[in-house]
């Protein structure tokens, strides 16, 4: 009885400083869209993993015209959902369509990316992304609690977010070659790392509870793209 006493109490205690909701209700926000990314991210892992392990599908998609093609529209459907979700994420159950259109797109992207990568890479990237992913999340839960604020963090992450996207532009016209990817997959690391800790404090302070759907979104974005810049750090110091 105690125990269980002492853990609903843990749940009834501010999450930070002059905190005026109920912590239960916030706490019950937070593990729903927990639970909301992590099967995003087991239904990314499973597409993905098929995707690497069946070589035709990678195949067909690098060295056939249709697949070309539909490798050109899986990268930009994400971007396109994103508008639809953007007016359909508290309408239930268009939203979870959207993002289940969303996810799985990002995951043909990701697997065919990973497909022409070494598993030992891959390997590297994926336990890389979950130290820093838990590592960074218990860190702001904890920093929330002390009263520390990272919302003055969204100004500078967007505009490190178009210096990485210049950067970008810049390598795909222009190549700089193995040192400028190595910099630009560190550069991104560390941007991705200040959005998990962004969008971590909103979901404990600014989210309100109708925006489950774009919060899931916002941190499963960091989490790929935090995944995709490692790997690409990772690949480019192995060739």
């Amino acid at each position: 009885m105690f125990r269980k006493h002492d853990v609903e109490a843990g749940f009834s205690q501010p999450l930070y400083p002059g905190m005026l909701e109920s912590p239960e209700l916030r706490w019950a926000f937070i593990r729903k869209i927990y639970s909301i990314v992590a099967l995003q991210l087991l239904l990314t892992i499973a597409v993905a993993a098929v995707v690497v392990t069946y070589h035709p599908i990678a195949l067909f998609f690098a060295t056939t015209t249709p697949g070309i093609v539909i490798y050109v529209l899986l990268i930009i459907t994400p971007l396109i959902v994103l508008c639809p979700l953007q007016y359909y994420h508290q309408r239930h159950p268009v939203n979870y369509l959207l993002l289940g259109i969303f996810t799985v797109s990002m995951a043909f992207v990701i697997g065919l990316t990973c497909a022409f990568t070494s598993g030992k890479v891959i390997l590297e990237a994926v336990i890389l992304t979950a130290a820093v992913v838990v590592g960074l999340t218990l860190y702001t839960f904890w920093a929330a609690r002390r009263g520390q604020d990272f919302g003055f963090l969204g100004p500078f992450l967007f505009g490190a977010i178009i210096v990485l996207l210049v950067f970008s532009m810049i390598q795909i016209f222009f190549p700089l070659g193995k040192i400028s990817t190595m910099i630009y997959g560190g550069l991104a690391a560390l941007i991705f790392c200040g959005y998990i800790v962004y969008d971590t404090d909103n979901i404990i302070k600014r989210h309100t509870y109708d925006e489950y759907i774009w919060a899931s979104v916002s941190l499963y974005l960091d989490i790929i793209n935090l995944f995709l810049s490692l790997l690409s750090l990772l690949r480019a110091s192995d060739s």
